[in-house]
């Protein structure tokens, strides 16, 4: 029996092998000969057979490297080949038994092997026994082959990036700066924005550096000569300022307006000024003015024309970083009037009638301006941290200076300070003090320090090994690593002292030291930094629902999505849960505003906490996060869900769609006259072929999810109509709601738990993940295996491994941009 397959369908199919174009020439030649071949095989299995190998329950068959290299021959390079070149990969010359011979080649077919993605739904395929034992054949003699050789990788030394600067400097000086202010966006590569060679250089980005090195020197030290300026800090369109909705750092008992924290340069007279949105009505809105929790003073806002500023009386500050607050009072509770609008309409994105009918004023803009008549300069947070001791004669102040340089060179090049270090910084500090004071000289220092290579750059000292060899990192820069990955910050007093002694690999210290970082507080940085970038959480700001459509929606919901799925993953680290919590937890984290959107009852307060999810939410597929994200702003996409399913958790992503092939956007038309579903649209795009043959794989994932709208709010129509959710999973798993979903990837575990062991490893070593990292990958996720996929076995797994504890000594050529001083 022959299995007959239509040739565009085929090709179209063919895309998702490794990713790229095919030829489509169906006509004739080489090519046609190859379909003609394929169409002749047997189908020895169909797209109902177990594709996803996990979820084979028999033994690989037994078969040698040279019998699996005729498999390879039979059923892959009928497509891969030297004329169709599939993927622009062919396997004429590609044998199994030397697959040690072109590795990377092998590592493509076992992700595809592992995600069941290959040989492609509808293609003659082996048996699952054979497919199992290739994968397996092939895995084996790969990862025997880096036992033996084993590669490490290379990482060309990364530069702080904003969060990392950010946090460096709070560390140092006890400031909590907005890096944004200085420096431009952070580029990202494989999710994330600390990959090392992606972070490039530039005469721009280097004067940035400079620029926020003289600023933050003077608003660290302060500065009583410091001229009046006026900073403006502006509210985003989309944040909501109802009364329900209490800016947090507020006082209680207020709504909207604004917080924020402010460096006041010197003790001093200021002014505050505020701008506003609506509250075109004559009803008196009182406005609380508070520093630092204290209320200082209450304004009268009586419904002036939009845009014209409200200023207080001078205020007096001591210098320092105080946090302002302006937020209205507020004066009832339930509903208000609104002109043209529900009382759930939120002023935030606008839409007809938007922002100037309601009759609530909103804060746009609020202004600090001074300082004006400076009195001196009060002790503050920053200064303590600087001026470790202070000089009594002038005799004294040099070798003060050096003490307070020596402490902050410590912290700020995150290794023990030299005299070599203080040498050169006593230059600026005595360039500094002759033209001024003691403290200039020290303001001086810092400003170089903040400047020096040392700081802006991670750099880690290379070894005098001949190029091509490997060596393990020293104990200081390995705590650095760990470090940053863990906390994304630097070591600590502990971790530094111990490393410092060269103590950190010695007796189980390096495992007592991850677990004692991951005991921190400051562990919880893995939320906003790591999975928020894995799950690609920036894009929710991307996607603002039509107001018309979700009134209900703004920013503050959105803010509060994003904590939700930090704030359970933190807790999967905290309580040591499995990784697989990810996708079946029945537990997650809200407060009162985003229970009341998902319908859940008995949540008061702004505060979140853990509650029982729907049985529809489980982990992280319930969260309004991801459903937004992957949404557009009128309506839900099952197609961009399920390319999120399979890039971001399976390590498999699609390829872009064919030239010529109208986007499923432009699909229009109605069925007996009514607006067409999103499925409805879906089926009328897929009827193209060479469309069908990419959107079997995404459709039905991303279909299964389609009962939470755009919000992520449960539904069970769409334009009126009945939703059908109904599909089946490219392997005939049949699918229609979430928990369908979730039961059938967690079916094929490994896929699964190898794209999150990618993803965590590429964030720790902040390099790409090669192949050949791949052996290393693969011995992480077994030794997780054996402790129950627990987040601590991932996390120790990834620590002791050699990539992130070993480097490849690279060609003096390539390596010449590291200072010599810095090898030993």
């Amino acid at each position: 029996m022959k299995t007959l397959v239509s040739a565009p369908i085929v090709l179209g199919t063919l895309l998702l092998i490794v990713g790229q174009p095919a030829s489509t020439d169906p006509s004739g030649g080489a090519t046609g000969d190859a379909l003609a071949a394929l169409s002749a095989l047997p189908a020895a299995g169909t797209a109902h057979a177990a594709l996803g190998l996990d979820t084979y329950s028999g033994e690989a068959a037994d078969l040698t490297p040279e019998e699996l290299t005729a498999v390879v021959r039979r059923y892959c390079q009928v497509c891969h080949n030297n004329v169709m070149l599939t993927g622009n990969l062919s396997f004429e010359e590609f044998a199994v038994e030397r697959v040690t011979e072109s590795v990377e080649t092998g590592e493509k077919m076992i992700r595809k092997l592992r995600a069941g993605m290959m040989p492609p739904p509808g293609m003659p395929r082996p048996g699952p026994d054979t497919l199992l034992a290739l994968v397996e054949t092939l895995e084996d003699e790969i990862d025997a082959a880096a036992a033996l050789n084993p590669n490490p990788g290379i990482r060309t030394f990364p530069r702080l990036n904003r969060p990392e600067y950010e946090s460096m400097i709070y560390d140092l000086l006890a400031l909590e700066v907005n890096a944004g202010d200085w420096l431009p966006l952070d580029a990202k590569s494989e999710n994330f924005d600390n990959i090392a060679d992606a972070q490039a250089l530039s005469p721009t980005l280097l004067e940035a550096y400079l620029n926020a090195a003289t600023e933050i020197s003077l608003l660290a030290v302060g500065d009583a000569d410091a001229p009046a300026v006026h900073r403006t800090y502006t509210n985003a369109e989309y944040i909501s300022q109802h009364p329900w909705d209490r800016v947090e750092g507020a006082p209680f008992g207020t709504r909207g307006g604004m917080v924020v924290d402010h460096i006041f340069p010197a003790d001093a007279e200021y002014f505050l000024e505020m701008t506003f949105r609506a509250g075109g009505n004559s009803r008196l809105h009182d406005i609380d003015v508070s520093i630092d929790g204290e209320s200082v003073t209450t304004l009268h806002y009586e419904g002036f024309e939009r845009g014209v500023a409200l200023r207080t009386d001078p205020i007096l500050v001591r210098a320092g970083q105080h946090r302002v607050s302006v937020a209205f009072i507020r004066q009832a509770e339930g509903p208000y009037e609104d002109l043209i609008r529900p009382h759930t309409w939120s002023l935030a994105g606008g839409g007809s009638g938007g922002a100037g009918v309601t009759t609530l004023p909103h804060l746009k803009d609020l202004v600090v301006g001074g300082p004006f008549n400076a009195t001196g300069i009060s002790e503050t947070p920053s200064r303590r941290k600087i001026f470790v001791c202070r000089p009594t004669a002038a005799s004294e102040e040099e070798t003060c200076a050096r003490e307070i340089i020596s402490n902050l060179v410590t912290k700020a090049y995150r290794r023990p300070s030299t005299t070599a270090d203080v040498d050169g910084l006593m230059m600026f500090y005595d360039s500094g003090a002759e033209d001024g004071t003691f403290e200039d000289g020290v303001r001086s220092a810092l400003e170089a320090i903040l400047a020096s290579p040392h700081f802006v750059f991670r750099i880690e000292r290379e070894m005098d090994v001949a190029p091509g060899e490997n060596y393990r990192l020293s104990d200081v820069d390995l705590a650095n690593r760990l470090s940053f990955f863990l906390w994304g910050s630097p070591p600590d007093e502990e971790l530094l002292s111990l490393a410092s002694r060269g103590e950190l690999r010695e007796g189980g210290g390096l495992e007592r030291q991850t677990r004692r970082m991951l005991a921190d507080p400051r562990s919880e940085a893995l939320g906003p930094r790591f999975v928020a970038q894995w799950l690609r959480l920036q894009d929710l700001y991307k996607n603002h629902p039509d107001p018309n459509f979700f009134p209900d929606f703004d920013e503050n919901l959105a803010d509060a999505m994003v904590k939700e799925t930090e704030m359970f993953f933190v807790n999967l680290v905290r309580e040591d849960r499995s990784v697989f919590e990810l996708y079946n937890a029945d537990y997650t984290f809200v407060n009162e505003r985003l229970a009341r959107h998902y319908g859940y009852p008995d949540v008061a307060g702004d505060h979140f906490r853990r509650v029982r999810s729907d049985p529809n939410r489980k982990g992280i597929f319930g969260h309004g996060s991801i459903l937004v994200l992957t949404s557009f702003p009128n309506r839900t996409s099952p197609v961009l869900r399920g390319k999120w399913v399979m890039e971001v958790l399976l390590g498999t992503p699609p390829p872009p769609p064919p030239d010529g092939v109208p986007a499923l956007e432009e699909t229009e038309g109605s069925v007996a006259g009514q607006f067409i579903t999103t499925r409805q649209r879906m089926e009328m795009h897929r009827a193209n072929p060479v469309c069908q043959s990419c959107h079997k794989f995404m459709d039905p994932m991303g279909l299964a999810l389609d009962n939470f709208d755009v919000t992520g709010q449960w539904r069970v129509r769409e334009n009126g109509q009945p939703l059908d959710t109904r599909g089946e999973l490219y392997d005939g798993t049949p699918l229609s709601n979430p928990a369908d979903l979730v039961e059938a990837l967690l079916n094929r575990p490994i896929p699964l738990v190898r794209t999150f062991t990618l993803n965590l490893m590429a964030y720790a070593m902040g390099r790409r993940i090669e192949y050949t990292d791949q052996p290393a990958l693969r011995k992480i996720v077994k030794e997780a295996e054996e402790n129950g996929y627990r987040m601590s076995s991932f996390i120790m797994a990834v620590v002791d491994s050699d990539p992130f504890q070993m480097k490849r000594a690279v060609a003096v050529a390539e390596d010449a941009e590291v200072d010599g001083n810095d090898r030993q």
